[in-house]
């Protein structure tokens, strides 16, 4: 399932709630369900475990976890078969106000396949494999190569999926048989030439269909780099080359090496990218004639409704909410920011004081991204963490558009 730049924000936004709950013992439970698990099988398991919870000393906890195995047996019941990613129950009492609890029950379907069946009851949920998910960005083609096989593949986020392995028929350095060893050089060259352009024929057809970000490639010694050099690659492909490798390895394993050796990598490019974005705003903000920029949130979204922002640049660490308010009293409509999660009982009408009853509230980020989907303007979201991100947080508001023409 590929997430929108949208989809990818709620979904992180949701993980860190599941992230920050808290139970007053070894009562949350987490259950992870692959999509090849029955839900019989679940079922039995669950069974089981309710069976052995009589067994918890303390009788709060004890009570805590049999109530939230009920909860998830009767989730299954409307479940007839596991999503085709599979499916997640985080459900427990978790800590409240004061000595409060109270109980929690959420269900997430995950962006990428989930692999094994996972059950953990602690005192906090377990979200690290969620985690691993939500810093999926971009994709990146993935080859391997030397003169006796290469695998092509592509990383999801953090998921390297093999697409295909070649094997060639390149015959090994060792004269055979009579053959001068000059005539069986260049027997040797044509055949690695013919399994060179063989891969490059395989991957253009895998890889361009992909639309990937960028391609990495991976070999022992100089073949991958001759493989690159001698453009057996589709154009749109060579581009797209961000670097190659060294790797012990040319089969599965071998991409799997290619990717931890490119982590660095392709972190600096998010890292750059993201850089280039917030240099490209101060620019046009410095224009002395009047550049191609608007930040502050009235400002920009008064250009995003206009249809004037090309690209919007948003921080991941705005702390706020719209409150949009419509007064009965007044007449007055309009929409203010405050901290997000507010929870204030009375919102009073700006213009005439008088209380507005149920605001509507909304993520300033999710406001934003609705309506840049509205006039058809780019998202970018801008870590917070990176020198610029702290940048277009503190001094812009978190919101800063780059403008494709001029306003007023």
């Amino acid at each position: 399932m590929d997430m929108s730049k949208k989809d990818e924000y709620e979904f992180n936004k949701a993980v860190e709630e599941i992230e920050d709950l808290r139970g007053r013992g070894t009562e949350l439970i987490s259950l992870y369900i692959p999509p090849d698990k029955s839900i019989s099988d679940v079922n039995s398991y669950i069974n089981q475990e309710m069976s052995e919870s009589s067994n918890i000393k303390s009788k709060t906890t004890r009570k805590n976890v049999q109530s939230a195995l009920k909860s998830i047996r009767s989730k299954l019941k409307y479940i007839d078969k596991v999503p085709e990613n599979g499916v997640i129950f985080f459900v427990g009492e978790v800590s409240a106000e004061g000595d409060k609890t109270e109980m929690v029950s959420k269900t997430v379907e995950p962006p990428q396949r989930l692999q094994t069946f996972t059950y953990r009851c602690d005192s906090e949920f377990y979200v690290e494999p969620l985690k691993e998910m939500s810093g999926e960005r971009e994709n990146y083609g993935l080859i391997v190569i030397d003169r006796s096989e290469a695998t092509i593949g592509i990383l999801r986020g953090n998921r390297v999926e093999t697409l295909n392995h070649i094997q060639s028929m390149v015959p090994s350095k060792h004269s055979k048989g009579g053959q001068s060893a000059q005539r069986f050089e260049r027997s040797i060259e044509k055949a690695a030439q013919n399994f060179f352009k063989r891969v490059g024929e395989k991957a253009n057809g895998l890889l361009l269909e992909e639309d990937i970000d960028g391609l990495i490639i991976g070999g022992p010694g100089r073949t991958k780099d001759d493989f690159v050099e001698a453009e057996y690659l589709h154009h749109e492909l060579q581009k797209k080359i961000v670097d190659t490798f060294n790797t012990g390895y040319t089969d599965e394993y071998g991409l799997k090496e290619l990717m931890e050796n490119a982590q660095e990598t392709l972190s600096d490019l998010e890292v750059m990218k993201e850089k280039e974005l917030v240099d490209r705003l101060m620019e046009e903000i410095k224009d002395p004639k009047g550049g191609l920029a608007t930040y502050g949130k009235e400002e920009t979204l008064r250009a995003l409704r206009m249809g004037a922002i090309d690209t919007l640049l948003v921080s991941d660490g705005i702390d706020e909410q719209v409150v949009k308010y419509d007064c009965d009293e007044c007449g007055a409509q309009g929409m203010e920011t405050e901290k997000l999660n507010s929870d204030d009982e009375v919102y009073l009408c700006p213009e005439c004081d008088s209380k507005i009853e149920e605001p509507e509230k909304e993520d300033i980020i999710d406001f934003f991204f609705e309506e840049a989907e509205q006039v058809g303007t780019d998202v970018e979201m801008i870590s917070k963490q990176s020198e610029q991100g702290e940048l277009l947080l503190n001094a812009f508001g978190g919101i800063a558009g780059i403008l494709r023409f001029r306003i007023n």
